[in-house]
């Protein structure tokens, strides 16, 4: 299953470290805030080589691929948003509405205004 986010990285968390039964390791965490009518802030990790590999910076705009996975330790449950694979977009996310169009095109002869008409 292939599930992609796409948003704007507001925050980039400190790397954690340690060591567990497959030896040391590493991961980091970012927060990517979806875009939409109803944004909503996902915490996604990245584990290890991918650190480097993905090079996430606070700002960016990404879509990012992700695997979820749950996993049950001491009676609880624990869900990690993996990220495998980052696309940048271009450009940054709008950040209001599109500007309004104007109801009629500038005439391209600055004389064409002038006519007799009395309103």
């Amino acid at each position: 299953m292939d599930v992609k986010l796409t948003g704007t990285v507001k925050q980039v968390l400190e790397e954690q470290t340690g060591e567990g039964r497959n030896g040391p390791w590493r991961k980091q965490e970012f927060i990517l805030e979806t875009e939409g009518d109803y944004p909503k802030e996902v915490c996604i990790v990245q584990w290890g080589e991918k650190i480097e590999e993905l090079g996430v910076k606070e700002g960016e705009r990404l879509t990012v691929h992700v695997d979820i996975q749950s996993r049950e330790y001491g009676g609880r449950w624990y869900t990690d948003v993996k990220a495998w694979r980052v696309e940048r977009q271009a450009g940054a996310a709008p950040s209001g509405p599109p500007p309004a169009e104007e109801p009629f095109p500038a005439p391209s002869d600055p004389g064409a205004l002038d006519d007799d008409l009395p309103f």
